[in-house]
């Protein structure tokens, strides 16, 4: 449930979040547009006035027949030009705005003279650029100073980030309501169905009870001894199914007010020596490293089924002849367990699948040895009530199943 609430409300999030985008960049994009072709508009016009311009017969000499480009003026935007003769001197000086050519702008046509050997236009990117200019060698110089544009486009780019940004926050709230809704009826009809599981086990509890013992009642013969035992076994097989769900609907429930400070040490330690003799069977060893009095708020009880869960299951997947090794370790405010057998490895894409309710990857073995696929659905349930984190991975033939729990500061 938590999953589907989580894809939910991500592939909403997701799919706002690149309207906002999309349409912060189609804004920024059309200014940047509008404002790139105006500056190139202006530096084609002025470039068809200076190249129909007669050439000046003398350096001295003012060019003549040029009141057009002498009267040009540009409203938006700063435009200079610079008249040169064939030796690329520059000769004249004209402002197209009613702004004085001052020394920094002759110094810039200087510099661009000097470092440009053919003709060409500068626009460059708007947001960098403090200038941009239409060389034309040995003719003119037109240079249009784009400052005002450039911070405007960098406000209009920050202003864009910054609604963006608060945007999110409220696109974030959106997505949690709309989440809520959609999977308001999915998680109604998942609480319907945990209740349901519940109170039916509940219910098959006390029939199933007087069917076993009125088996144990039965006189058994050699016609009959094959059914009752047959009956005894699915008798037992249907009680421990039931036992599990009714443990799988505790753990859902936990509540953090029956938590008790505890040794998780000791627990750890004792469960690993129960089992000692289960492993002994399969020949396998448990090796222990445990650190010492490493106390955590916990529903005791529900931390022993966690950890029996755990080894029972590493006991019942692993290889014979081998280990074990059962590690509880603190570090920060961080306690981190670790169960850890040598056997086949299980696939990277059901490492999650292992942890939902009746999933089983071998399903004969678990079958044969009276497994529902319930044990690590509850274990998740309680790791998830003690507000911790489980995970298993399989690598160089070992498998870990590592749980984690925080160490709380009170």
């Amino acid at each position: 449930m938590e999953n589907l609430k989580k894809k939910t409300f991500f592939t909403i999030f997701i799919i706002i979040s690149l309207f906002a985008f999309i349409f912060a960049t189609f804004f920024n994009a059309q200014t940047y547009h509008r404002e790139y072709t105006g500056i190139a508009n202006n530096l084609s016009r002025m470039r068809n006035l200076t190249i129909k311009r007669p050439e000046p017969i003398d350096k001295e000499m003012k060019p003549i027949n040029d009141d057009d480009l002498r009267n040009r003026k540009v409203m938006d935007y700063e435009v200079y030009t610079f008249i040169l003769n064939n030796n690329n001197d520059i000769i004249d000086k004209i402002s197209h705005s009613d702004n004085d050519i001052n020394e920094e702008i002759i110094n810039k046509a200087k510099n661009i003279i000097v470092n440009n050997n053919k003709s060409k236009i500068k626009i460059g990117c708007l947001y960098w650029n403090k200038y941009v200019y239409n060389y034309e060698e040995g003719n003119s110089l037109t240079i249009v100073n784009i400052t005002n544009t450039r911070n405007m486009l960098l406000t209009n780019l920050f202003i864009s980030l910054l609604l963006v940004g608060i945007g999110e926050l409220v696109i974030y709230f959106i997505s949690k309501k709309i989440t809520e809704w959609i999977t308001k009826p999915v998680l109604e009809s998942f609480n319907r169905e945990k209740e349901f599981v519940a109170n039916a086990s509940h219910e098959l509890k006390t029939p199933l009870a007087v069917i076993v013992a009125n088996t144990d009642c039965l006189d058994v013969n050699k016609k009959n001894e094959k059914w009752i035992n047959n009956l005894k076994n699915e008798a037992d097989r249907m009680s421990n199914l039931i036992t599990r769900l009714l443990d799988l609907s505790k753990t859902e429930y936990l509540k953090k007010e029956n938590f008790t400070k505890n040794d998780i040490s000791m627990i750890i330690e004792k469960r690993a020596l129960i089992f000692e003799s289960l492993a002994y069977e399969k020949n396998i060893a448990i090796e222990t490293n445990i650190a010492e009095k490493v106390i955590i708020s916990c529903h005791k009880e529900s931390i022993d089924e966690l950890v029996s869960i755990l080894i029972d299951n590493a006991i019942s997947h692993g290889k014979e002849n081998s280990k074990i090794k059962v590690n509880l370790s603190v570090s920060k405010n961080e306690i981190k367990l670790e169960i850890i057998n040598e056997g086949e490895p299980i696939p990277e894409s059901e490492y999650e699948k292992i942890f939902e309710r009746f999933y089983r990857n071998d399903k004969s073995h678990n079958r044969k040895s009276g497994r529902y696929g319930l044990g690590l659905a509850i274990a998740k349930n309680i790791v998830k009530a003690h507000d911790g984190n489980i995970r298993v991975y399989s690598k160089d033939g070992f498998t870990t199943f590592e749980v984690k729990f925080k160490i709380s500061e009170h």
